[in-house]
């Protein structure tokens, strides 16, 4: 079988599409679609997102040291790919997508309310890269909607309907495969 050869770029996928707030004290908040994001270290929690240095919330996010990441589900995709397509300069994102400003519990930053998830992020350091730079940040505070948490306290990832990114196209997660190390698990006898 032959394998085609691509030029270099971002091969890593799908990869999770989420909105990121932000806000100067005073201010509107603004909300900024982000593909290149992802958990870096466990222990501190920490996580990572790429940003374009000419984005209005590049510069919110490098003078605060904060922001929110909000994950997006199935019916949150068009408010995401709108606020990854307009600019919070020309646009209050919050106001046009009739989005929620959600008071954060350790940041100043606000999350979305109708998001899932929120994670409260505090930057602890900014990688320049190339086209994007890398806002490394410290998982500060994590809220989730009580309607996606199983009886066990775990979050029900197919009861969130959480989406990913893929080539320029929005995808839901899919059914369930496995656990982890369900490929060494000892079977069990009956």
């Amino acid at each position: 079988m032959a394998k085609e050869i691509w030029k270099p770029g971002n091969m890593l996928y799908p990869i999770p599409a989420v909105m990121v707030s932000c806000g100067r004290p005073g201010e509107k908040p603004n909300i900024i679609t982000v593909a290149w994001a992802g958990n870096i270290c466990s222990s501190p929690a920490m996580l990572s997102i790429s940003v374009r240095k000419e984005r209005f919330s590049y510069d919110i996010i490098k003078e605060t040291g904060e922001f929110v990441v909000n994950l997006t589900s199935a019916s949150l995709t068009r408010a995401a790919d709108w606020c990854g397509v307009r600019s919070g300069k020309d646009f209050d994102k919050f106001k046009e997508m009739k989005l929620t400003p959600q008071k954060s519990e350790k940041i100043s930053a606000p999350g979305i309310e109708e998001s899932p998830v929120n994670i409260e992020c505090k930057v602890k350091s900014v990688v320049e890269l190339g086209s994007h730079d890398m806002f490394i940040a410290e998982v500060v505070c994590v809220t989730a909607d009580d309607r996606f948490m199983d009886e066990k306290g775990r979050f029900d990832l197919k009861a969130a309907d959480l989406v990913a990114y893929s080539h320029g196209e929005y995808f839901t997660l899919g059914k369930k495969l496995g656990k982890f190390g369900y490929s060494v698990a000892k079977k069990r006898k009956r």
